[in-house]
């Protein structure tokens, strides 16, 4: 099975306000497991970035000058993802991007979702952790990846902590944090959980007896109107 993780960043929020694709990063997981098969490219959008998004990748119009454009690199990008299945994280926002970035080269490239599956991390995260914070950055911690590099948001890096984090996102509940009082164990420390064996020992069930069940019946009726298991009887 053959996974890519995917990110982009772009020169504003919206391709119909003619914003542009700037950086293309993908991570190749296969069976599970992170390969050192990456895909990175920086792109040369035709036009500078808006200033709220400069504040979150900070990359200049300068440094792009010199990078290929979009058509440039489309053959080898849509080589490296075609047939896997992509990850990607609020999936809208970079697949609305890409398959606007396809048909200005090409209309007969069609969109991505017809060369590739698309599964949004975002999705899956907020399911399994409703209510939550759920950017990159909060299920990093959650997750125990070491994002200390990501200073500012860059497609590469992004894909490489989303790969971390989509496996231990879907590899199960593996640890349980144990934080209750009157814990033996130390504020936020993780303890394994042991799976129970299918081949132990049933439990044997011991039944109340005729003796027993009147001893308890005595015990109700002396609680009197006190009694709650006895009012819906």
């Amino acid at each position: 099975m053959r996974q890519i993780v995917l990110d982009t960043e772009t020169t504003g929020l919206d391709p119909k306000q003619g914003n542009r694709i700037i950086e293309i990063g993908c991570v190749e997981i296969i069976n599970r497991k992170i390969t050192d098969n990456t895909y990175h490219q920086y792109i040369q959008p035709d036009r500078e970035s808006e200033e709220g998004a400069f504040e979150v990748h900070g990359i200049s119009t300068e440094f792009l000058a010199d990078k290929p454009r979009f058509a440039d690199i489309i053959e080898d990008f849509m080589k490296f993802i075609n047939g896997a299945e992509l990850i990607i994280h609020n999936a809208p926002f970079d697949i609305g991007f890409l398959d606007h970035e396809l048909s200005m080269v090409d209309p007969v490239w069609g969109k991505v979702s017809d060369h590739c599956q698309v599964t949004d991390s975002l999705v899956m995260a907020r399911r399994k952790h409703p209510g939550q914070k759920n950017n990159l950055d909060a299920l990093c911690k959650r997750y125990e990846v070491n994002n200390a590099r990501r200073e500012l948001h860059g497609a590469l890096l992004d894909s490489e902590l989303l790969a971390e984090v989509y496996l231990r996102l879907t590899g199960g509940q593996e640890t349980l944090a144990l934080g209750a009082e009157g814990s033996s164990s130390q504020p936020g420390q993780v303890s394994p959980i042991r799976r129970v064996d299918s081949n132990r020992p049933q439990l044997h069930v011991l039944r109340a007896d005729i003796e027993e069940l009147k001893l308890h019946e005595e015990r109700l009726d002396i609680l009197g109107e006190a009694c709650i298991w006895k009012k819906d009887a």
